[in-house]
């Protein structure tokens, strides 16, 4: 990657966060906007200048040194914070070898039980993320609006509470664990499907939400084995994201991919985190999809052995579109008409509403049915709800050939 545009790109995904959470640090939670605000000039200010000078022999350094001296700026401008200012100039070399530490506290910061569940999500996804509002409101299957509202919210209380930019003690710290899971599996499936925008697939989220993962990892504390887990089972994904577009950049099912193109160094590296996270008796729902993954990656789905794996999902974490997945599951192991019905159960679930892939995989069912115009029919209403442009142009391509027999594959995405 060569380009500005692609080195200011790549750096917003893998720098941003980790710059913020050290200003953060300095400034005290309740400035975040400020941290943020900083990261985002020095962004601006990059894609200005290096087109005309070029990108710097050390870009993230560059970066880094233009936030902080930007957040001076800012703070000279509030009487209350000179007193900060010392710290945030001192600011050099070793705090960008630790900025991974920061960035760890961030999250787990964002993640803070007293926040709402939902606002712990979407704050970290646009802090450390790196989400915008649409992006966001895309993978919870809510409005842009009502993420605004949680943010705002979500800051809100950062300002009141004074939290420091540091990992809590062993007794709170694990509890917040399950919270930072849940965003970074959101965050990579953004990625591995995406929900807005020209492209199906975002590598950088995908690379971001593993490397965020791995961060999990390198602190004991945090080392646990549903956190391996999440971590075997974005491998064993993101292992199939070369396959997963054509050159014209439309998706691809499982059935229609080259096998040859899938990642087979992340799948055997996803093979051995998923094996060292089931040593001991503990078992969570990123076990089970990782155990899914799994399936995926033989010549042949085994899929029976798929819906029994759903239904222990369903026990663990019941959620719609677990329950999406497990029909199309149930189609493929034991006829397209049990499928259909579990499907059409679904129909009026409120958090499916606007979620297009539930008639596009019943438009599918359809077609493999033999019922062309029922299809159509799904494919139709599937076009009227929010979805990226490559989404469209699959569904486009599904309604023209309705009437033939089409692949499936199952979804996952988290509910």
């Amino acid at each position: 990657m060569t380009a500005p545009a692609g080195v200011v790109e790549h750096l917003f995904r893998h720098s941003a966060g980790r710059i913020t959470a050290t200003l953060a640090r300095v400034l005290g939670p309740e400035r975040l906007d400020l941290a943020e605000d900083a990261v985002a000039d020095a962004l601006v200010q990059a894609l200005r200048i290096w087109p005309q000078s070029g990108v710097p022999e050390n870009p993230g350094g560059w970066l880094f040194r233009t936030a902080r001296n930007r957040a001076v700026d800012l703070l000279r401008r509030e009487d209350t914070l000179r007193a900060k200012l010392p710290a945030l100039a001192g600011l050099g070399c070793a705090d960008e070898v630790r900025a991974g530490d920061d960035e760890l506290a961030l999250m787990v910061l964002c993640c803070h039980p007293e926040l709402p569940p939902a606002s712990r999500v979407a704050l970290t996804l646009k802090t450390v993320g790196g989400l915008g509002v649409r992006e966001i409101a895309a993978a919870l299957l809510t409005r842009p609006a009502t993420v605004e509202q949680r943010l705002a919210r979500a800051k809100r209380w950062l300002r009141a509470a004074g939290q420091p930019v540091e990992l809590p003690g062993p007794e709170t710290l694990e509890s917040r664990v399950d919270s930072v899971l849940s965003v970074l599996y959101l965050l990579f499936n953004e990625g591995y499907d995406a929900t807005v925008g020209e492209v199906a697939v975002r590598g950088e989220l995908c690379g971001e939400a593993i490397r965020l993962c791995r961060l999990l990892l390198t602190d004991r504390r945090t080392e646990l084995p549903r956190a391996r887990a999440l971590l075997a089972l974005m491998l064993l994904q993101g292992s199939r994201l070369p396959a997963r577009v054509d050159a014209d950049g439309d998706l691809l099912l499982l059935g229609e991919q080259d096998r040859d193109r899938w990642d087979h160094a992340m799948i055997a590296e996803g093979i051995r985190v998923f094996a060292a996270a089931c040593t001991g008796p503990a078992e969570s729902a990123y076990h089970v999809e990782a155990a899914i993954a799994v399936c995926h990656t033989a010549a042949e789905t085994d899929w029976p052995r798929v819906l029994g794996l759903y239904d222990r999902l369903l026990e663990l974490r019941d959620s719609p579109v677990a329950r999406l997945n497990r029909a199309i599951a149930l189609a493929m192991a034991h006829g397209v008409p049990e499928g259909i019905a579990e499907l059409e159960r679904l129909e009026d679930h409120p958090r499916l509403a606007g979620y297009a892939l539930l008639p596009a995989a019943l438009g599918t069912l359809w077609s493999r049915a033999g019922e062309p115009d029922r299809a159509a029919a799904y494919f139709r209403h599937a076009l009227t709800l929010p979805a990226a442009e490559p989404q469209r142009r699959f569904l486009r391509r599904r309604l023209a050939e309705c009437s033939g027999a089409v692949d499936l594959e199952l979804i996952d995405r988290d509910g």
